[in-house]
């Protein structure tokens, strides 16, 4: 029987530790630069009082991190919108799998709308590649974050996998809490959106029974993430550039930072969450005698193929399928203007591209990437309701 202990290192804070970490990260000098960089106005003495006199992460996450994603939608955004809440049930436990295309704010969108909907949140699963400071690792894991390992060795990296299967099945199935993982490791720069086997592989690893079993019982449900602008577009399309040139080009932690003020603070346009069905009666209905690579092959295929039929299409992504394939195809799902300001947005992303030396094909190179971006859903949508109709 698992017990908290054992998960000490990766997991949230428990309520009975929340004051006092709270009362350390208020101290950090990092924390207050954040805070006062996305609340320029904030008063920061009243800001720490209020966070001093919250006791639990329920009363944390309603009182705090609602407002400011209250704020955010109204300033960054057109609107998020959910559907699909018929697919889950308020008393059950689920892990929520989705595509990746924010690195902060895919979870903190989800619970918001969880939250507006009347359900509990979910834990959140974050690498600690992003965990460049350790008050960064205090204020996740006091807003119900546990910690997934990454870049080890391959000794440390599967007792690293079994600790996390085990605390997911522990959280799902004895504190009863919904946890949410993304589908791959890192965000899918092109958008398109295909599920880590090795995550599969992950989930079965503990839960006392068979593969199957294991994977049956943290209730996989797949939530499409459809953002009409990715923000971080014209840095996505930097890291292709800078490959392209060097490819031993790795990303610094000061891009990863920049990458998540981006996504948070500049605009998104529409946002839309599309929760889909469990997956548990799709895997019982695969055959008995089904082995192991194929098992894992078909549950990819379940969530890949929810993930893709249940994307919200945007005027930007009709157009830029049309742009990459040359066609006129969706022509009358968009307008004249539509697709003249579309043009204009990617042509000012693109100028953003801090990059000395670019050429008339790099140039070329990087609206057809930045185009393909935007297209890459639509196409998949297609692939899919294709192959179901």
């Amino acid at each position: 029987m698992s017990s908290e202990q054992e998960f000490s290192d990766i997991a949230p804070y428990s309520d009975a530790e929340f004051s006092a970490k709270m009362a350390h990260l208020v101290k950090e000098p990092g924390f207050e630069h954040a805070i006062r960089f996305v609340m320029p106005e904030v008063d920061y003495t009243e800001f720490v009082r209020n966070l001093l006199n919250v006791r639990d992460q329920k009363s944390f996450q309603l009182q705090v991190i609602v407002p400011f994603l209250e704020m955010l939608e109204k300033n960054t955004t057109a609107g998020i919108t959910a559907n699909g809440f018929d697919n889950i049930s308020n008393g059950h436990s689920y892990m929520f799998m989705s595509n990746h295309r924010d690195i902060v704010l895919d979870a903190s969108f989800l619970n918001f709308c969880f939250i507006k909907h009347g359900y509990p949140t979910s834990e959140i699963a974050i690498g600690n590649n992003l965990l460049i400071y350790d008050w960064i690792t205090d204020l996740v894991k006091l807003n119900k974050s546990f910690i997934v390992k990454r870049n080890l060795k391959i000794t440390q990296a599967l007792q690293a996998a079994r600790q996390l299967s085990a605390y997911i099945h522990y959280a799902i199935n004895t504190k009863k809490e919904s946890v949410w993982i993304a589908q791959r490791e890192g965000r899918a720069k092109d958008s398109n959106d295909v599920t880590q086997e090795s995550l599969i592989k992950m989930l079965g690893l503990e839960g006392g029974g068979s593969l199957r079993k294991n994977i049956e019982t943290v209730n996989v449900v797949p939530v499409s993430i459809s953002y009409e602008f990715d923000p971080n577009d014209y840095l996505k399309v930097t890291e292709y550039l800078l490959r392209r040139r060097d490819p031993e080009f790795r990303k610094s932690q000061h891009d990863d930072l920049l990458s998540m003020e981006t996504g948070i603070l500049q605009y998104k346009g529409h946002v839309h969450f599309e929760i889909g069905q469990c997956i548990n009666d799709s895997l019982a209905a695969l055959p008995d005698d089904i082995d192991k690579p194929e098992l894992l092959k078909a549950v990819c295929g379940m969530i890949d193929t929810s993930v893709h039929s249940n994307y919200k299409i945007y005027p930007i992504n009709y157009i830029a399928y049309d742009i990459v394939n040359s066609t006129d195809r969706f022509k009358d799902c968009y307008t004249a203007s539509d697709e003249d300001r579309t043009r204009e947005y990617v042509h000012t992303q693109i100028e953003k591209v801090d990059v000395p030396g670019i050429t008339p094909d790099e140039r070329d190179y990087m609206l057809k990437m930045i185009y393909s971006m935007y297209a890459n859903p639509l196409i998949n949508k297609l692939a899919v309701t294709t192959s179901m109709s």
